[in-house]
């Protein structure tokens, strides 16, 4: 993350050892000038870029951050700030905050829209974020279950659990059958379900819509829901499910922080350990990519706009690869 100064001169984030909503809302973090200049950039993010919630919260927590640090250093409007500055932050970031390289590197994406913002409308004469590097980061394979522990998991929901056990059975095949995040699977409407085209419409990041084909378990299990209990729910909202498919024991619409809690739940009824909604995600990729799916075909399944996200997923258990081996290999 080294920037170089007008003279010439580098600057390392690693000089020193390391020791450990939405964008219409208001910003409060104690200078003017960076508050006018971080609703300008919201704005911007949620009209002309369309950033979902989730992403501009995101954004809003590291830019907050940041110049929180940037004015515990004196700098009041963002025309004081340089590549010192910035890399004394992200260097903070790991020694006081202990953050991960990856958590680093969101910072420095969230820092480099904004500066490069400010920039391109001529509030800034050049752009602090210009020369900083990235932290190197070792890439790290998604976790993912096992065909076998998958199989666990969505038999896990059953009626000795209670009513919303139809629900949840619904929730966990639609996630692994269609490889949906968290938000996704809770941001599915009624009629976005298509029995006879045999796929699911979803709305992914950057509001892209893919569609993706569903089997028979996942159909059948969000039928059974559909008519025996989702009716009970909605009843509860009085209207307010918003014609939503997933709901709360309230008839709501089931939130992303619910959807974690349930997947947890099942994953500790079905004796799994730690499971979080987006290694249904990982596995349904991996298990793609394992049966011979083409990387093309599974990036247009995932949604991913680059291939190198989905890339990931051509690692190969070593069974499979030693298999691979003795039965191609000439001299094996």
């Amino acid at each position: 993350m080294p920037p170089t100064t007008r003279s010439g001169k580098t600057v390392s984030t690693n000089d020193k050892p390391p020791s450990s909503s939405h964008s219409h809302a208001s910003f409060d973090t104690g200078s003017l000038a960076f508050d006018a200049a971080l609703r300008d950039f919201f704005l911007y993010l949620r009209i002309e870029c369309g950033l979902s919630a989730n992403t501009l919260a995101a954004y809003r927590a590291d830019l907050t951050l940041m110049v929180q640090d940037l004015l515990e250093a004196g700098l009041t409007k963002p025309v004081q700030v340089d590549g010192y500055a910035l890399a004394d932050h992200l260097r903070a970031l790991r020694a006081r905050r202990n953050m991960a390289s990856s958590s680093i590197a969101r910072h420095l994406a969230a820092a480099r829209m904004f500066f490069r913002f400010l920039f391109a409308n001529s509030r800034l004469t050049e752009d602090p974020t210009e020369l900083l590097e990235r932290p190197t980061m070792w890439q790290r394979l998604p976790g993912c279950l096992t065909p076998k522990q998958m199989m666990k998991l969505l038999a896990a929901p059953s009626a000795e659990q209670g009513s919303l056990w139809l629900r949840d059975r619904a929730m966990l095949e639609l996630m692994y059958a269609a490889g949906l995040r968290a938000s996704e699977v809770g941001s599915l409407g009624l009629r976005d379900v298509h029995p006879t085209l045999g796929v699911v419409s979803v709305i992914g990041k950057g509001n892209r819509q893919r569609l993706v084909p569903l089997g028979q378990p996942a159909f059948i299990a969000t039928d059974e829901y559909v008519t025996g209990l989702r009716p009970v729910l909605a009843a509860r909202a009085n209207g307010k499910d918003d014609n939503r498919l997933l709901l709360s024991r309230t008839g709501r619409p089931l939130e992303r922080v619910a959807v974690w809690q349930i997947v947890k739940r099942q994953a500790r009824w079905a004796g799994l350990g730690d499971v979080h909604p987006h290694m249904l995600r990982h596995s349904f990729a991996t298990h793609l990519v394992s049966g011979g799916a083409d990387l093309r075909v599974v990036q247009e399944l995932l949604g991913h706009s680059d291939i190198k996200t989905t890339q990931v997923y051509t690692h190969v258990d070593s069974k499979r690869l030693k298999h691979i081996h003795t039965t191609f290999h000439p001299r094996a």
